[in-house]
């Protein structure tokens, strides 16, 4: 049995697909659960801790996605090891081994690291770049005008498709062999926002264009789409930083999976619906 945290998130989704594909039992735990929209075969559980404490019953490793659970984290993990939880997977940030961003943000993921750690069950970090699902926000910009509005054009980031963070998130979850190991999760190969554009609008078969506008008005219009605010603090934050030195790329999704990380253009053919439409 594996119980995710996070599962309605991106990455949730997608490792919650993968074990089910695979047969395995799974929990999903979210704040909503009479509202969630997960499959039939899967447990879902609230987030309160009197919950969690009999959802924890029988499950071997956990998917722990620190924003989906807040300030329950270390709760959260001292229920899992009373009840005899084996493993758990941690989403963590690149940040933390690399830098860039606001310090404030790689200093959460940090924090949570070592509580982890320090928790008694076996642990794997999966520290990864920023996801490719966020130029998923420029979306109703791409169907609505064709064009890009945002900051720091020239930044460069190695983004991660969510299926390799998944992928790698399974294999932790189900093989011990991966307890104690950080794993830096990135995309192939940094690109710059410019070209992120040119291939979603490859993808669609449409000529697209991004203009530069300033990192306040960015973020404002980041708000105005609902977005709680830290998320546009952490996406420019770190655009800021790989404005000036690109951001980095590693092996790791290889050495882990056996075949190279998926590259942004796969990415935005795999999401070309949400780009196209009115």
């Amino acid at each position: 049995m594996y119980l995710l945290t996070g599962s309605t998130g991106t990455i949730g989704r997608e490792v919650m697909k993968l074990l089910v594909d695979a047969g395995e039992e799974v929990t999903a735990v979210t704040r909503a659960p009479h509202a969630a929209k997960l499959p039939a075969d899967v447990r879902v559980a609230g987030a309160d801790p009197e919950t969690l404490a009999s959802a924890l019953e029988g499950v071997t490793a956990l998917l722990l996605a620190p924003r989906a659970v807040g300030d329950t984290a270390a709760e959260l993990l001292r229920l899992a090891a009373e009840r005899g939880v084996q493993r758990v997977v941690l989403l963590s940030a690149i940040t933390v081994e690399y830098g860039g961003g606001y310090e404030r943000f790689a200093a959460a993921f940090t924090s949570i690291e070592a509580a982890v750690a320090a928790s008694g069950l076996a642990w794997t970090f999966l520290r990864c770049a920023d996801f490719a699902a966020n130029t998923l926000a420029w979306a109703p910009q791409i169907r609505a005008t064709g064009t890009v509005r945002g900051a720091y054009g020239n930044a460069a980031t190695a983004s991660v498709h969510e299926r390799d963070i998944a992928e790698v998130a399974v294999r932790a979850l189900r093989d011990p062999a991966h307890a104690g190991r950080r794993y830096a999760l990135t995309g192939p190969q940094p690109l710059t926002q410019h070209d992120k554009v040119r291939l979603i609008g490859e993808a669609i078969g449409r000529r697209l264009a991004f203009q530069e506008i300033t990192h306040q008005q960015a973020r404002q219009a980041m708000l105005a789409q609902g977005l709680p605010e830290d998320v546009p603090d952490r996406m420019l934050g770190y655009l800021s930083t790989c404005a000036d030195q690109p951001g980095p790329a590693t092996d790791t999704v290889e050495r882990v999976l056996g075949r190279p990380a998926l590259p942004y253009a796969e990415w935005a053919i795999d999401h070309a619906d949400a780009f196209c439409g009115s």
